[in-house]
């Protein structure tokens, strides 16, 4: 009897190379100990697209097959024995596309109420915390499935009755990874292999790439079995995290650990430019004093910064977004997210033109004699800027974070609908700052025509 051991399984996705192909592998032994050929077929929606073929060989009862499939599926790989042509081992629900690696803390964990979901795709999978492959569903995380003791305390400890209740009686998990899967796969019919890595209350401390010997047992480590795990070549890390570092103790060492760790995820996967995809952090209900506020507010600054400064790099803002408790993005919210960064990859990586980075500030200035209207510049617009009902977000302030309260009016300037304009009741202060987004629960609203949001920003001076 010919058994499939290793290598290529049930809905596997295989990460395609830059000729769109993916050299699949397979083996395992039969139940013949005589040496001989392996043959193999690819079936496609029940079209047999590559026929029986010698793929491979058999020693000592040991079986290995090699073939290429371009990109695409479902596929059917089917295995025999040359001279045991009746003994057939299948492979099914195979794909070959993109695999994405989903990582950062709870926002990316995904902790959306689970109503009205995100549909599965049959051509997005999720190789899960628990080490197999099935077509994607919310929750994509199952932290207590995980075979890794960061992820699962109780690893190798038989689940109880209590272990089975959650999971028959869960309410919150949805993330953004499958929205985004899906937006690519509709624009582009690429197949989607998602990587669940995210936990929830994780810092940078937490993920530091100094801690991979530890592998399992370290957030940095476990991530990077995992890629292994998937054939150790993925198109990309998307990356949610940066509330448990909005602190006055690690906001200012924010920059340089972020810079660190992505340079370190590059260098693991052996891939210089691997695309790096992240989300701004959004907003926190809670009360927090003043310092708090201003070092969430740097952290937000600081990945706003880096998308420009680190190539291969983008942000997308998650401030304009509903939450679903105190800190998490709401279900709705994340299927934008989702779709938010699908936009960014679509530019980046397939070339779609038609779609800018979404809203990018230049810069903040007076622009009359009287000195009551600061204009404030964006490029990367897709359209015009827009805001439901009364556009805000937007505030003056000094170097101190002593707020001004001048602005009257806020509005999309009708002639140049890339622009700001900030209308006030007296002229600008000198040394006046500007900010988008002050604090850890602003009420932030504009977007452009493509649904990409302004970024929190600030402090900015304000030119004259």
């Amino acid at each position: 009897m010919l058994i499939v051991e290793r290598g290529a399984c049930d809905y596997q996705v295989f990460q395609r190379d830059s000729e769109e192909k993916a050299l699949i592998q397979a083996e395992g032994r039969c139940g013949s100990a005589a040496d001989g050929v392996i043959e193999a077929q690819v079936e496609r929606a029940g079209e047999v697209i590559q026929p029986w073929t010698s793929a491979g060989s058999v020693q000592n009862g040991r079986w290995q097959a090699f073939l290429t499939l371009p990109t695409g599926g479902a596929y059917t790989l089917r295995f025999r024995l040359q001279q045991r042509p009746d003994e057939v081992a299948e492979v099914r629900e195979v794909l070959v596309g993109d695999l994405w690696v989903l990582a950062g803390q709870s926002n990316m964990e995904g902790v959306g109420d689970l109503v009205d979901v995100e549909e599965p795709h049959p051509l997005v999978h999720s190789y899960t915390m628990a080490e197999s492959w099935e077509v994607a569903r919310e929750p994509l995380h199952w932290l207590c499935c995980s075979v890794d003791r960061v992820h699962n305390p109780n690893v190798g400890i038989p689940a109880d009755e209590s272990h089975a209740e959650w999971h028959r009686t869960r309410n919150k998990g949805a993330g953004l990874g499958l929205a985004f899967a899906k937006t690519l796969v509709q624009e582009t019919a690429v197949p989607i292999g998602l990587v669940p890595c995210a936990h929830g209350g994780t810092s940078m401390t937490q993920w530091d790439p100094a801690l991979s010997h530890l592998g399992g047992d370290s957030l940095y480590g476990s991530m990077l079995r995992r890629f292994h795990a998937v054939g150790a070549r993925v198109r990309g890390v998307l990356w949610y995290q940066g509330e448990s570092d909005a602190n006055p103790s690690d906001a200012p060492l924010f920059a340089e650990r972020f810079t660190r760790f992505i340079a370190s995820v590059r260098a693991d996967f052996n891939d210089p430019d691997l695309p790096f995809y992240y989300v701004q952090l959004g907003r926190f209900v809670v009360a927090m004093p003043l310092e708090g506020e201003v070092a969430w507010n740097q952290v937000q600054d600081v990945q706003r910064r880096l998308a420009e400064e680190v190539p291969h790099a983008a942000v997308v803002p998650a401030v304009d977004l509903e939450l679903d408790d105190l800190i998490h993005i709401s279900t709705k919210g994340l299927k934008r997210l989702g779709r938010r960064l699908a936009k960014v990859a679509l530019r980046e990586l397939f070339g779609r033109a038609d779609i800018l980075s979404g809203p990018r500030l230049v810069g903040a200035k007076v622009d009359n004699a009287e000195g009551t209207r600061i204009r404030v510049r964006f490029t990367d617009v897709n359209g015009v800027l827009t805001a439901p009902g009364r556009l805000s977000g937007f505030s003056i302030r000094t170097e101190q974070h002593h707020a001004y309260r001048l602005i009257y009016k806020m509005e999309v300037d009708s002639h140049s609908p890339m622009d700001i304009l900030l209308h006030l009741t007296e002229p600008c202060p000198q040394n006046a700052y500007l900010w988008y987004g002050f604090g850890i629960d602003p009420y932030c609203n504009v977007t452009d025509s493509a649904d990409m949001a302004v970024p929190v920003f600030g402090p900015v001076p304000v030119e004259r």
